[in-house]
């Protein structure tokens, strides 16, 4: 039995974007439901639009998915030997011919083929042609594919896909200037690294029955192949920058968890039974590309926050610290010890969808200046509530139990000494201390925050707010 090879060839012009995550996801659940090998390879032989900085997102982006390739990274730029001697074996079999038709002459052919109705394919011109001796002109490569019959494609994903021979044309294999083609190189490739499963997005598909002739042009056997159906924005047209970002840096940036993004996209296209939230096991376990769909995936970003918020609310402590760190880091906070911190964060945890949420709700808990929103410092820390926020201080200043049960204890003190219910004793407290009024429960936040910052906080909000300044300093 075949050992199972699958890879992910990206071309390095432009950042990994969402549709190329999901293929390289698929290819590599595809290699794992056999035990089988993922393969990553960089099709860099677009020398223009290739770029330094694009090869390396794409690398690190696989990375942060955890989709580092089994093999590789393998370079097209780097190979240039194994498509030269492919393009001389096949030129000297009589599977390829050199053509010698301008651009001129070849854009003369596509508009007559248009003006009368025909597909603009290449005509042939230069099949039979011999140049004369010691003639020197600029040639292409180009492969001699049959004429007649069909070229059949069993996917497993589209069905059986027929393709008649007759309406492929002699594409290019080497350009002018000694360049090789996508098609080309893709071929070799495939066949010198012994792929044995094409997991790609279907608009390929039409590439395939010529890169099909390739491989029985090269005596290689060709790979089963896989066309995934196209991802779709909410309006079900082809996803695209105007649906939003589309790169997986910018979802990186934004905050999202690599579990959930991955969860999401495994989502697009394929399921397994109701199931919505996977894991990594799972899905190793779960996936078989046979049980992908054959219509399209509705990108919803709803969906995905959702997912994020999951993954996110199941994040141990230290975990969940080592992930917002960078995004607080961002910010410029002073952080205050790993312990602490995880303790800010577990009040805000509940609350946010993403990292970058969870750093925003960290602000009131790491500012060293407390911003008040007018309105709460009008409806609570009236004069009668600066008041109130005065006897709070003291009670607190005495307290020697700062937990969540001491702390109520202390407040239940108060709610019966002056006869009041906990959200008067409360909202002037928490305006204090965070500067508006909406927090995590007011014994947490102060349990977080700590007896020193605390009372340091009520300190210096007694006697700023009596200056009438508008920020008070931790």
């Amino acid at each position: 039995m075949t050992r199972v090879r699958s890879r992910f060839a990206p071309s390095p012009t432009g950042y990994l974007h969402i549709g190329g995550a999901r293929t390289a996801l698929f290819a590599y659940l595809a290699a794992k439901e056999h035990g089988g090998t993922f393969v990553l390879r960089i099709d860099d032989t677009d020398r223009q639009r290739s770029t330094p900085e694009f090869q390396a997102d794409i690398i690190d982006a696989l990375g942060w998915l955890g989709l580092e390739g089994d093999e590789g990274p393998y370079f097209q730029s780097q190979r240039t030997a194994l498509y030269q001697e492919a393009s001389e074996r096949l030129l000297a079999q009589d599977r390829a011919y050199r053509c010698y038709c301008t651009p001129q002459e070849l854009q003369a052919k596509r508009e007559a083929a248009l003006a009368a109705g025909r597909q603009p394919a290449y005509d042939g011109t230069c099949r039979t042609y011999t140049p004369q001796p010691g003639e020197r002109r600029a040639f292409t490569l180009r492969f001699k594919g049959p004429r007649e019959g069909q070229t059949v494609v069993d996917d497993i994903i589209k069905g059986r896909v027929v393709f008649e021979n007759q309406e492929l044309d002699d594409l290019i294999l080497v350009r002018s200037d000694g360049s090789p083609t996508y098609n080309f190189c893709s071929v070799c490739d495939d066949a010198d690294l012994r792929i044995s499963h094409i997991v790609r997005g279907d608009d390929h598909l039409t590439n395939t029955p010529r890169q099909v002739l390739i491989f029985q042009a090269l005596d290689a056997d060709p790979p089963a192949f896989a066309h995934l159906p196209l991802i779709l924005g909410p309006d079900r047209v082809r996803l695209s920058k105007r649906h939003g970002a589309t790169a997986v840096r910018a979802y990186r940036e934004s905050g999202y968890l690599p579990d959930a993004l991955v969860n999401f996209l495994a989502r697009l296209g394929w399921s397994h039974g109701d199931q919505e939230v996977f894991s990594r096991t799972e899905l190793l376990d779960t996936f078989r590309l046979a049980d992908v769909g054959k219509s399209a995936g509705v990108f919803n970003a709803e969906k995905l926050e959702w997912l994020n918020f999951q993954y996110q609310q199941a994040r141990p402590p230290a975990q969940i610290r080592q992930e917002v760190q960078p995004f607080l880091a961002d910010k410029g906070y002073r952080l205050p010890d790993p312990g602490r911190l995880e303790q800010m964060l577990a009040t805000l945890q509940p609350r946010a969808k993403t990292l970058c949420e969870l750093a925003e709700a960290a602000h009131f808990y790491l500012t060293e200046r407390v911003t008040f929103e007018d309105k709460a410092v009008k409806k609570f820390l009236t004069p009668d509530g600066l008041v109130l926020l005065e006897q709070v201080r003291q009670r607190l200043g005495r307290a020697a139990d700062w937990t969540e049960h001491g702390l109520q204890t202390v407040f239940s003190g108060l709610m019966h000494d002056l006869n009041l219910k906990l959200g008067k004793i409360a909202q002037p407290v928490r305006v204090a201390l965070t500067g508006g009024t909406a927090s995590p429960g007011i014994f947490e936040v102060m349990v977080a925050l700590g007896q020193d910052q605390t009372l340091a906080r009520l300190d210096a909000a007694l006697a700023t707010l009596g200056t009438g300044k508008g920020q008070i300093s931790a």
